[in-house]
């Protein structure tokens, strides 16, 4: 077995890994603006020896690159976002963002750090390999439409067979590698709801359309459509995100109002009807009201769909170069990740790895300005990945 062979050489080489990572976090570049961050990976892709490297690929600074192996066999691709969030960072942290307005504050940064540090690791050991080894560098995770689509469409897993991903979880606990059978993230979708009512004098409202009354009626209504519409055991979730409504004086009663949200749903049949019952129950308040609605829904991320074989395999790996106790099953995700693209087109697996500090009872969430991980989780989701390519290339 390789693995215990990479996993040594994985731990001689973390000090540089943390710095890589430090080094991006100090310099988070937002979706679709990752220029330098695409340059420092493709420099380190370089100084490691691949060859094989596509620079740009989709919509942005998408990158892949191939370790060959020395024998033939199947091809495996492993996945790390690389953008940053537009958030002040607020974390007391030493290699504290130097870009004011901008921060890693969904983990993206370790991502990117733990896949240069795999793809140092296996490049010295082409020779053992039994396949290829592709690694995706992915742009603009967190916006839509997101980078994983055009790297899909630009040919990214044109050779591969299967796609693996992980995900930092600072709310998790640390080195715990969570794993999920079928759905890994929901389908993530956003409306926006524009009322056009009547405005008017506040002692007079029988002479208007009230948009803001009409809005509450709207946002109290659409909260039926969970609990009385939908099959309890397919989950879902309607987040009100937004509500703006006149305000300019006491006495002015609003024209307009616009109601901002988002829907998140595993199944497509529950995102289908949450999607039509929106658009008809709001249509029905603004008609009966005397006022018109304007629905603006975007469709966005697809759920993940992990490949029950592709976990069950690796997980029989894990039992094998882990502690039993370090793996948990989990509940699928009701958060969006673009990774569902490359699921739709290859089998494998959406993983997440604990990297919650061992001595905090409350961590701070995903995109808070004082998001914070521990860094040793960087090397539990290298080994995680060392163990994938070893059970499939060994």
């Amino acid at each position: 077995m390789a693995y215990q062979t990479w996993a040594d050489e994985l731990k001689q080489n973390f000090d540089e890994t943390v710095s890589w990572r430090r080094h991006l976090h100090e310099h988070p570049e937002p979706s679709f603006e990752e220029k330098e961050t695409a340059q420092f990976i493709l420099t380190k892709l370089k100084e490691f020896g691949v060859e094989d490297i596509q620079t740009n690929v989709g919509n942005g600074y998408g990158i892949v690159a191939k370790i060959k192996g020395a024998h033939p066999g199947p091809t495996i691709a492993l996945r790390a976002d690389f953008d940053a969030l537009r958030i002040k960072e607020e974390a007391d942290v030493p290699f504290k963002s130097k870009k004011e307005g901008f921060m890693h504050a969904c983990g993206h940064d370790g991502h990117t750090a733990s896949l240069l540090s795999v793809a140092k690791v296996l490049v010295n050991h082409r020779d053992e390999l039994k396949g290829n080894v592709v690694l995706l560098h992915q742009n603009a995770e967190e916006v839509l439409p997101g980078g994983a689509k055009s790297m899909v469409e630009a040919g990214a897993l044109n050779d591969v067979d299967y796609v693996f991903g992980i995900h930092l979880g600072a709310t998790q606990e640390l080195g715990k590698v969570y794993y999920n059978y079928s759905f890994g993230s929901a389908n993530s979708d956003t409306f926006t709801l524009n009322i056009q009512g009547k405005g008017g004098h506040g002692a007079a409202p029988h002479d208007t359309h009230d948009a803001l009354t009409i809005g509450t009626q709207i946002v109290s209504s659409l909260q039926q459509i969970v609990s009385r519409l939908t099959d309890p055991v397919k989950p879902a979730v309607l987040t009100f995100a937004g509500f703006n409504a006149g305000g300019e004086a006491y006495n002015i009663i609003a024209d307009t109002a616009e109601i901002k949200g988002t829907i998140r749903t595993m199944h497509k049949e529950i995102q289908d009807l949450m999607e039509s019952k929106l658009k008809s129950i709001s249509a029905g308040i603004a008609e009966a009201f005397d006022a018109t609605l304007a629905v603006d829904y975007v469709r966005g991320y697809p759920s993940i769909q992990n490949d029950p074989a592709q976990v069950e395999r690796i997980k029989q790996k894990f039992s094998t170069v882990f502690d039993e106790d370090i793996m948990e099953e989990v509940e699928g995700s009701m958060g969006g990740e673009d990774f569902a693209y490359f699921l739709k087109e290859k089998p494998g697996a959406f993983l997440r790895v604990g990297a919650q500090f061992p001595d905090d009872d409350s961590p701070y969430p995903h995109h808070h300005p004082k998001f914070v991980i521990h860094e040793d989780s960087l090397l539990r989701s290298g080994e995680v990945f060392l163990a994938i390519i070893d059970e499939y290339l060994s």
